[in-house]
């Protein structure tokens, strides 16, 4: 136990330094936090949710995306988990960015980080509809799937569902989050070595089939490449949300260890297995001509090569995977407004940072933050463009967030002010390199993702050009209006609020001189 109690004052003496006192309960053990990492990346959600896009842009050599990313966001990951190891603190990218560069890229990181888990809410609920219909017609409860927003409005209709689940159970307290999360997150890495193992006895062709095009870039100025490009957003959606692990850092174990630990060992698994999934779905679907692929994606490969019983159970499995993730990211976004509200840095900021005494959460964000996710799929709810459009908005917005992170660690380790924790997670000499690839790793992904591009944001009838530009429109919106409210109010206003500021430190006393 001592360990465990040293551990435990470390972690809060850390903790002061942002001038905070503990307030959340420290319950979370190793494996909690590793699960939360990767349940936000989430394997099965991502590659289903969107691989049939990645293969309709850039054909079965669209797989090649998957360690592009990988290797781009894993130079993100090193430098993650380095700043987990120095502040495991809640509200990560927002409170790293405040440290590393100043209040003001602080505040911009919080709010664009918060604004895409929102978003991303939204997102990934929304692949209930790809995932239920398919196990079930009677899940289609709007229409036949035929009209022209049948789809869509189910999609809001099932999504909605979801969000209101990961609103009570996130308002209930972390333990049963962490329960249900972990439960979730078993099932859905077993699923997932089982689903690799009866693909890889399905093989019909070899693994020579990533290296086929389909005619994709036929006739684009870029040819493949800019086929590619698109497609690259399939990968793209998948992995990110590794630092889920440190903004959970107030309310874990040893955090300042486990936490770096479960943002490389996250990802690093993700791209294994995720990587995997998707080589031997192409190399075992029967067939890789027709539109199926194209439109229906994973969910149809897995029921065409598993049949109709194992496929739809596995389709089940992928619905767990779903609703851990959406799990995941709802409480990320719970922890980042706490973060940034108890240092005044959000409207009303006094009620969203109380935790209360009953649950040990903040239940006011909770509330807020599903309510907001579910109005930004009402919002949607008459485009049947909605999952490829609300899916990068969140993706870019995310990116940024990451930026404005790795950027500023550049800039400190330029200047000399960065200095790992000692005894724990350091990249040492490979520090400055890796912080340089992921900086132009992220500065590229964001451009690639935010191009206004048809085959994105509208590329299905009805075309309209603000879905096309949807993602410069609302992140230039996002970003500029929610900095100028910063700027003319809220930062005079600035400062962590009493109740929860840090004691301050003790001033030794002084011994009395007497003279004789």
């Amino acid at each position: 136990m001592p360990d465990a109690l040293t551990g435990g004052a470390d972690d809060d003496a850390a903790l002061a330094e942002f001038g905070y006192r503990p307030e959340l309960k420290r319950t979370l053990g190793g494996f909690h936090t590793f699960a939360a990492g990767i349940s936000y990346i989430s394997i099965l959600t991502g590659t289903f949710q969107l691989f049939y896009f990645g293969y309709a842009s850039g054909g079965p050599a669209y797989w090649w995306s998957w360690p592009m990313v990988f290797a781009g966001q894993f130079m993100v990951a090193l430098c993650f988990a380095e700043l987990a190891a120095r502040h495991p603190v809640a509200g990560s990218v927002y409170n790293w960015a405040k440290r590393l560069g100043n209040p003001h890229i602080g505040w911009l990181a919080g709010w664009m980080m918060l604004i895409a888990s929102i978003v991303s809410i939204a997102a990934v609920a929304l692949a209930y509809q790809l995932t239920l219909p398919r196990i079930s017609s009677a899940f289609q409860f709007v229409g036949d799937g035929t009209g022209t927003y049948d789809v869509a409005a189910n999609a809001v209709l099932l999504a909605a569902v979801l969000i209101l689940f990961t609103t009570l159970v996130n308002a209930f307290g972390v333990k049963l989050m962490a329960r249900i999360n972990t439960a979730g997150v078993f099932l859905e890495l077993i699923a997932t070595v089982v689903l690799i193992a009866l693909l890889a006895v399905n093989v019909v062709r070899g693994p020579q089939v990533v290296t086929e095009t389909a005619g994709a870039g036929a006739g684009q100025p870029f040819g493949y490449l800019g086929a590619f490009l698109v497609a690259s957003l399939a990968s793209a959606y998948v992995m990110y949300g590794f630092d889920t692990a440190a903004s959970l850092g107030e309310e874990s174990l040893d955090p300042s260890r486990n936490a770096p630990r479960a943002v490389v060992r996250a990802i690093v698994a993700s791209f294994v297995l995720g990587g995997l999934v998707l080589l031997l779905a192409l190399m075992s679907v029967r067939s890789l001509r027709g539109d199926r692929l194209s439109t229906e994606g994973l969910q149809y490969v897995v029921l065409d090569v598993l049949g109709p019983t194992a496929g739809k159970a596995m389709l089940w499995c992928v619905l767990v995977a779903v609703t851990v993730c959406a799990l995941a990211v709802h409480t990320a976004a719970v922890r980042l407004a706490f973060a940034m509200a108890r240092d005044t840095n959000l409207p009303a900021s006094a009620r969203l940072a109380k935790v209360s005494p009953r649950f040990g959460t903040p239940v006011l964000p909770t509330v807020l933050i599903g309510v907001l996710a579910l109005a930004i799929l009402l919002v949607n709810i008459r485009q049947p463009q909605i999952f490829t459009v609300v899916t990068g908005i969140g993706i870019v917005m995310i990116y940024v967030a990451y930026l404005l992170v790795t950027g500023p660690m550049l800039v400190a380790r330029l200047r000399g002010r960065w200095q790992p924790a000692e005894g724990r997670f350091s990249l040492g000499r490979w520090g400055l390199p890796v912080n340089v690839l992921a900086v132009l790793w992220g500065a590229a992904m964001t451009l690639n993702l935010i191009w206004p591009r048809a085959a994105v944001y509208n590329a299905t009838a009805p075309y309209h050009w603000y879905l096309r530009w949807g993602a410069v429109l609302f992140v230039g919106a996002i970003a500029a209006g929610g900095f100028a409210y910063y700027w003319f109010v809220q930062r005079h206003r600035t400062g962590v609020l009493t109740e929860h500021a840090a004691a301050p430190a003790p001033v030794p006393a002084t011994k009395e001189v007497t003279r004789s």
